[in-house]
């Protein structure tokens, strides 16, 4: 009988899929997920490889949930953010600093892109739970239309450009270069949607 973790059955099954999204996690980080097994990560998480069939039937069904997971905590904070500014071109930079300060192993990881290794289904749930962070994008531009904070345009294919422009860099960890990749993209983006706030102010324009 395999151990338990934890003082009950529910946190026993917490505590084995937080042990196995980790272990995914490292092993894409490494090799790609075309280039892990299951038996892998079961050995990565410190896990029995039959026990992992209690959770998971294959490692696909492994990823989705463990990209549900990261998506639905990274949204809900994401949320909590854009809620405590009341402006819809300071909300764009919120965004903008918070996806570049993301760290989605399932965007860096080596070899192939996720859909084109796992099914079609897989890569249709994929795409649903970038949607959510997208809803997220499209909400903050049309308040911005609306506010008359940026000109009217296309919302629908501007969140596809700025999500373009910011998915998948490999921001600096050091400093200043950090900071200075970060400052420089959020410029990029605000002037790319023509918010005025972006744009330095002339001389003759404060004289």
């Amino acid at each position: 009988m395999p151990k338990i973790l934890g003082s009950s059955l529910a946190e026993h099954r917490e505590r084995t899929r937080s042990a196995l999204f980790a272990a995914l996690s490292h092993l894409m980080g490494e090799r790609g997920f075309d280039a892990v097994s299951l038996a892998d990560i079961a050995a990565e998480a410190g896990i029995g490889r039959t026990a992992v069939y209690n959770h998971f039937p294959d490692k696909e069904s492994l990823l989705l949930a463990f990209i549900e997971h990261e998506t639905s905590t990274y949204v809900r904070a994401l949320d909590a953010s854009l809620a405590e500014v009341d402006d819809p071109v300071g909300q764009l930079r919120v965004y903008v600093r918070q996806q570049l300060q993301l760290e989605r192993s399932y965007h860096f990881a080596p070899g192939p892109d996720l859909r084109e290794v796992v099914s079609r289904e897989a890569a249709m749930h994929l795409r649903a739970h970038v949607g959510q962070v997208e809803a997220l994008l499209r909400k903050i531009l049309t308040r911005a239309i609306e506010a008359g904070d940026i000109p009217a345009q296309h919302v629908d294919a501007v969140v596809q450009l700025v999500h373009a422009c910011l998915s998948g860099r490999r921001v600096p960890r050091a400093e200043p270069e950090r900071s200075e990749f970060i400052a420089a993209t959020e410029l990029f983006v605000l002037r790319a949607v023509g918010a005025p706030a972006a744009w330095p102010v002339r001389a003759a324009e404060v004289a």
